[in-house]
């Protein structure tokens, strides 16, 4: 592990913790080197699906791409690192049961904005609005109005 203060690969692990869930390894490290303290985190790494992209293209399944996509829909929002962590988490962990070795790009964003949707309605618009590419203003509308509907109903 390199040290994020002096880059030297000489370390010592000091201390280790498993996360509330049990899916997760914490561990704080001292480098050899510098003797600056600094944490990371290891997890299991799942076999996760291919992405099936709008146009056809097919890449690896990043948990970061889905994080920073929500982190920038939450960005000035009363959410969370640590909840929006969940929600990604909740979002993979749809995927991982669905078992398949392809999933399309539409569905993993239809997860998101389902669980956006309920957490906090501006990071969902913020999100579908990006995500869905309005065409106008009128569909951006619509999307708006049924929110709304259903906020009512």
């Amino acid at each position: 592990m390199k040290c994020p203060s002096c880059g030297d690969l000489e370390n010592k692990v000091v201390d280790s913790r498993l996360s509330k869930e049990g899916d997760m390894i914490r561990r704080r490290r001292e480098c050899l080197g510098c003797t600056n303290r600094f944490t990371t985190y290891e997890r299991i790494e799942e076999i996760l699906p291919m992405v099936i992209k709008k146009d056809g293209r097919r890449e690896p399944f990043d948990r970061q791409k889905i994080f920073f996509g929500i982190q920038k829909a939450c960005e000035k929002r009363p959410i969370s690192i640590e909840n929006q962590e969940d929600l990604v988490d909740r979002v993979v962990k749809a995927v991982q049961d669905g078992g398949e070795k392809e999933i399309s790009s539409q569905i993993i964003g239809e997860n998101v904005m389902k669980e956006l949707h309920g957490m906090d309605e501006v990071a969902y618009v913020r999100f579908a609005s990006v995500y869905r590419s309005f065409k106008d203003i009128n569909e951006f509308m619509s999307e708006l109005k049924d929110m709304l509907k259903d906020k009512k109903g």
